[in-house]
């Protein structure tokens, strides 16, 4: 990592809903939510969520780190299916050489049991419980936590069930992520732009055209033009495009990206494998 960047991201995966591995999407991928947050100089390893996209993390890490013990913190957005069924398959789980924490809006009790949920009998083979890395979880509702060089605060979105929102500092860089957030709560859409006002970056939940948003009111996502228009409010350098549609092939995704670009120039689609340094 060049020293001089205070930030650096990797999108591992970008969709919404469900994974979808089809040739025709694969300009912008077809995994599911999960994001690596790094800072130069500590091998402190940050992870949005734990989609599909999550497997290819731990590829990677293994090779980054084959020896060293890991010291990974996931933030959670929520536990719907899209944003937690990687991590049954994110290897660094079953190594007692590593800790992974959890951290979520939600009790350290609730943030267990959800992923406990998940891997339990007949789901999958191996209980949560049973895994070999040194666990812990972290109500992160209390207070700003501090990650390796990151100073971490989380937001409440509007979404079903509840979600939250994250906003990472390092070395004077921001970074707001919102990953399933409906518009139109005024008391939570205010509390966003507050976070996100003058950030470095922006990543924000874009699944739906304002069209299709028309029939989708309720169903907890935004539109690109509701991300261009907070992105210029809130005077953000740079906005980044995220949970995907399933049905959004690679020549409409473009054909957004550009649409979006129009309101707002500093705009661009999360791809997997995309990096972006701040």
């Amino acid at each position: 990592m060049d020293l001089k960047v205070r930030l650096k991201l990797k999108f591992w995966g970008v969709r919404g809903s469900t994974a979808t591995p089809r040739a025709d999407r694969l300009a912008f991928g077809g995994n599911t939510t999960c994001v690596e947050v790094r800072v130069p100089g500590d091998d402190t390893v940050l992870v949005i969520d734990a989609g599909t996209g999550v497997r290819d993390l731990a590829e990677s890490l293994e090779r980054e780190f084959p020896s060293q013990p890991l010291r990974v913190t996931f933030l959670m957005t929520h536990f719907h299916w899209d944003h937690i069924q990687g991590l049954p398959f994110f290897s660094p789980l079953y190594d007692s050489r590593h800790s992974l924490a959890f951290c979520s809006e939600r009790t350290e009790t609730e943030i267990r049991e959800m992923l406990e949920g998940q891997m339990s009998h007949p789901y999958f083979p191996v209980p949560f419980e049973m895994v070999a890395a040194r666990r812990t979880f972290i109500d992160c509702r209390k207070n700003e936590i501090e990650i390796g060089r990151m100073l971490v605060r989380s937001f409440p979105l509007n979404h079903p069930q509840g979600a939250c929102g994250f906003r990472i500092e390092a070395g004077g860089a921001k970074a707001v992520v919102v990953f399933d957030h409906e518009h139109g709560n005024a008391s939570i859409d205010a509390a966003i732009r507050l976070h996100a006002e003058n950030a470095d970056l922006l990543i924000y939940d874009a699944q739906y055209t304002p069209e299709e948003y028309e029939s989708k009111r309720g169903w907890g996502h935004s539109t690109w033009a509701e991300a261009a228009r907070l992105a210029r409010e809130a005077a953000v350098e740079k906005l980044i495009l995220f949970h995907h549609d399933p049905d959004r092939d690679d020549e409409s995704m473009r054909a957004i990206v550009a649409e979006a670009q129009n309101s707002f120039a500093a705009t661009e689609g999360a791809a997997e494998g995309m990096t972006i340094s701040l």
